[in-house]
């Protein structure tokens, strides 16, 4: 029996402080670094370790960008005629980042602090959203001169009714903006009495250029943005302007958004950012396939957050979100998740668990298979000695830390074999591999028993390069099983280098000794027809050749190191701790179905507000739910059209009696004008969710929209 959310509330108080913190920690998806032993150790929420990896993956987009603008901010200096003509544009970055636009917003704030470090102190984000009708210009003098800006007469005498002394408001034109720029700009050079310049400029520090980040290119107005882009060429001489276009889908987005006209106004250089699949394989690779990551997510888990990842959003960021939300859900859930930590914590909390919660181990699925397989006696200590079980599970937590330490090496090995063979057949990706696993003994799969099959039939130079990948996997992992393999699979290549050897010299030796005998002719001869006989002998024989042989040895070296270590996680006891398998929370959580949602609050309205007045046991709607409750449950018993007289009376009846008035009596018949206006409201609301609508067959009747229940 498991214990309650209160007792394991209990538990953790009475950890000790550093356990405590550590199980915080944990929560949290923090992960600790080793840092040098002078320095303390440094720990990272799970979502900044997102953002530095995604960070380092943009690292070559990112500073391709910041050359770009360095190169355009130069140009302006050169007098040769060519830079002239191209300083007559505006330089223009398209950048590609695809999709997945919830990763967005952390690609571009890693671009404007890196534009402001080391290029340019005025750099402005727009969006589209917030540059509603005209307000672009505005908008984007805002940003730059981080003051109020004015669009007329009017709005400029209003502001300075409103506005305090700090902000000094300003008319909304570009000749403004050059002012203060050319403000800006000597202000610098000549520096302020007194004080020290801010932190100094790579580039001309005297001309920074002025970038200005478009981040959602498709979402603005054309005619907006086109009206923008010519107003901005006017100025071009006087102010470096440079353009930053975020691009999700394809860079012939801006050839339909702008005219010939106004796109021969800009420099455009195109910038192409990886895949949102190749950060995605890196997040998972980092984070989610490494022992160091003690909270694992079984395969329905995986293939949840997977399938709404390809088919929704594409977006890394809520890839880990459901990763979080896994995590906390199994902490809310899972009373021993206090051993899903460190493997010395771990150790610490088992001896600190409880009688109650030694029974819900007692009550694991996982356990209970471990118990049957050992003998009467340790069966008996099992289940009575709680001091016993203590030790035992202490066994059990290393021995599950030691699964996860030979199974993801051996795993990397396995797909970096099967990746090069032709159609994939253990999936492209490491992670589809992973997916594999945790189903079942992947030993035992068709695709499997294919890919071996292949391996059968690689060339000497492709397997010997399969097989050095492998050593260089298996040299940085600290088990012992796995030293030992590495061992092994060295031996292994020594012996291919060996048959090469032995293999030139054997042919370099019968050669010379042919040619020494001056029988050139006859050894021509009897080397073609000993060849043949050879071929023919090994034909009828299926007589292996030493490669082969050797190669056969290897294959099946990798073979058992798959079926030591690739087993499912669900054969290892305890695996309840670590991994989580409520697919269905995951999805229900992730996977938003509004109607589903509204159909149940409108039909269960306790199932929200929690009133006691409201609940019921054959699951019709109380008297006394709210009126929009009311109207939508009397709409189900309607047909196709729904006559609005009846669907008042019925509705009167039902407010009436929820009143404590009698519904026959001649006073309740009566329609009230309060009780009319709750059922127009009540109706408007139906008809706002999408219920029904107005018909024009009837005039006193509404059109129902939706069938069935949720």
């Amino acid at each position: 029996m498991a214990t309650s959310e209160a007792e394991c509330l209990c538990l953790c108080l009475q950890l000790t402080g550093t356990v405590c913190n550590l199980l915080s920690l944990i929560f949290q998806g923090c992960f600790v670094f080793k840092p040098s032993a002078k320095k303390k150790k440094k720990t990272l929420s799970l979502g900044e370790i997102t953002f530095v990896l995604q960070d380092e993956l943009n690292r070559k987009i990112l500073d391709s960008l910041l050359d770009f603008t360095r190169k355009c901010s130069s140009t302006r200096q050169h007098s040769d005629w060519a830079s002239q003509m191209r300083a007559s544009e505006i330089p223009t970055a398209a950048l590609v980042l695809g999709v997945n636009v919830p990763d967005h917003d952390m690609t571009f704030q890693s671009l404007s602090e890196l534009l402001q470090q080391s290029v340019t102190p005025h750099v402005a984000s727009v969006q589209a959203k917030e540059c509603g009708g005209e307000g672009l210009l505005a908008l984007v003098l805002e940003r730059l001169m981080d003051t109020v800006v004015t669009v007329d007469d009017e709005e400029e005498e209003e502001t300075e009714q409103t506005s305090t002394q700090l902000h000094k408001s300003v008319h909304c034109s570009l000749s403004t903006l050059c002012d203060w720029y050319n403000a800006k700009t000597m202000k610098s050079k000549t520096g302020t009495p007194g004080k020290k310049r801010s932190s100094p400029v790579r580039d001309d520090p005297q001309q920074p250029p002025v970038v200005i980040i478009f981040k959602d290119l498709e979402a603005f107005n054309p005619k907006v943005l086109q009206d923008f882009i010519l107003i901005c060429s006017r100025y071009v001489e006087r102010l470096p302007l440079m353009f930053i276009f975020g691009i999700a889908t394809s860079p012939s987005t801006i050839q339909h958004m702008l005219p010939h006209s106004v796109s021969s106004l800009l420099c455009i250089e195109l910038f192409q950012s990886l895949s949102c699949t190749q950060h995605l394989a890196t997040v998972i690779d980092k984070l989610i396939l490494t022992p160091q990551f003690p909270f694992k997510l079984n395969g329905k888990v995986m293939q949840v957050l997977m399938s709404i990842f390809l088919y929704h959003d594409f977006s890394v960021r809520n890839f880990i979100k459901g990763v979080q939300l896994a995590l906390l859900e199994h902490f809310h859930s899972q009373p021993l998740s206090v051993l899903c930590c460190k493997k010395k914590e771990a150790l610490l909390n088992v001896m600190q668990l409880s009688h109650h919660d030694l029974e819900s181990i007692r009550h694991l699925l996982s356990f209970r298979r471990y118990v049957e397989k050992q003998e009467p006696q340790e069966q008996l200590n099992l289940f009575r000695d709680d001091t016993h079980l203590k030790e035992v599970c202490q066994k059990l937590i290393k021995d599950l830390r030691k699964y996860h330490k030979n199974y993801y090496p051996v795993l990397r090995c396995l797909h970096t074999l099967t990746s090069s063979l032709p159609r994939y057949p253990l999936g492209k990706q490491v992670r589809e591999l992973h997916l594999i696993c945790l189903e079942k003994n992947v030993w035992e799969n068709e695709d499997y028993q294919t890919a071996m099959k292949l391996l059968k039939m690689l060339a000497k130079d492709e397997l010997i390069a399969s097989l050095q990948r492998c050593v260089e996997i298996l040299q940085p992992v600290k088990s012992k099983k796995m030293k030992k393999a590495l061992v092994e699979l060295e031996e292994l290549l020594a012996k291919f280098k060996q048959l090469d050897s032995k293999f030139l010299l054997c042919r370099l030796t019968w050669g010379l000794s042919l040619f020494s005998n001056n029988s050139y002719c006859w050894w021509n001869r009897e080397w073609k027809s000993t060849t043949l006989l050879e071929m023919n002998e090994s034909r009828r024989a299926k007589k292996l050749s030493p490669f082969e042989v050797l190669r056969n040895e290897a294959l099946e070296f990798i073979d058992g190191l798959v079926k030591s270590h690739l087993s499912p996680p669900e054969s290892q006891t305890l695996n309840e701790v670590c991994y989580y398998s409520s697919s269905a929370t995951v999805r229900r959580h992730l996977n938003a179905t509004p109607r589903t949602s509204i159909q149940a609050a409108l039909s269960s309205p306790y199932y929200y507000l929690q009133n006691e007045s409201l609940k019921t046991e054959d699951g019709t709607v109380s008297n006394a739910a709210p009126d929009i409750c009311i109207a939508y449950k009397l709409h189900l018993e309607c047909g196709r059209l729904i006559n609005l007289y009846d669907w008042l009376e019925a509705y009167a009846t039902v407010v009436s009696a929820a009143e404590g008035n009698n519904p026959d009596s001649d006073n309740v018949r009566k329609v009230e004008e309060v009780k009319h206006a709750r059922f127009i409201q009540a109706v408007s609301e139906l008809e706002f969710l999408g219920f029904i609508k107005s018909t024009k067959q009837k005039t006193d009747h509404v059109a129902r929209l939706t069938w069935g229940g949720c």
